[in-house]
């Protein structure tokens, strides 16, 4: 199974979430402190040169590959991903799971904020403050996002390719 996380940036929630997936960060209800969220890899670190890009992150615990995006604004990257998924698989006759993530609902205004001070006007001593208050607000929400992710990758639907929008986590 591959699990992808995808979100507007692909640095702040996806990389939070994959380290939650991958069991590097706690897995409590507990807000994270400001040492273990900017030590999460790629948090706050990836450029405009990576939008587009499928990040590896790791290898669960199940032995299912995690990874993220950062799609911009663009909202036929997913549904392309999965066509594309859908076409090789049928061409090539493997059924690998593939499960998208959508990390977006999870962002405060704070995070919003910290990442276009940070990421967009490079201004990281206002940005990454923002950032690490705004990852304390929404970490609860997205260690439950990737929970259920994870429950609904477990489960057998008709479908191969299942693309979550997670609206429930706003």
């Amino acid at each position: 199974m591959i699990y992808i996380y995808n979100d507007f940036g692909g640095t702040h929630t996806t990389s939070l979430a994959a380290a939650y997936h991958l069991k590097q960060l706690p897995q409590s209800e507990r807000k994270l402190t400001k040492e273990e969220i900017l030590n999460v890899k790629y948090f706050n670190k990836l450029t405009k040169a990576d939008f587009g890009k499928i990040i590896f992150h790791g290898m669960d615990e199940d032995g299912n590959s995690v990874y993220t995006i950062g799609r911009k604004r663009n909202k036929y990257v997913i549904p392309a991903l999965k066509e594309m998924s859908l076409l090789l698989q049928e061409k090539f006759k493997f059924d690998e799971k593939i499960v998208f993530s959508n990390t977006s609902p999870t962002v405060p205004f704070a995070m919003s904020m910290g990442g276009f001070f940070s990421r967009g006007l490079k201004i990281d001593f206002i940005g990454v403050p923002l950032l690490v208050i705004g990852a304390k607000q929404c970490c609860d929400n997205i260690y439950r996002l990737v929970e259920n992710t994870k429950e609904i990758g477990k489960t057998t639907f008709a479908e191969n390719i299942i693309v979550l929008e997670n609206e429930m986590y706003k």
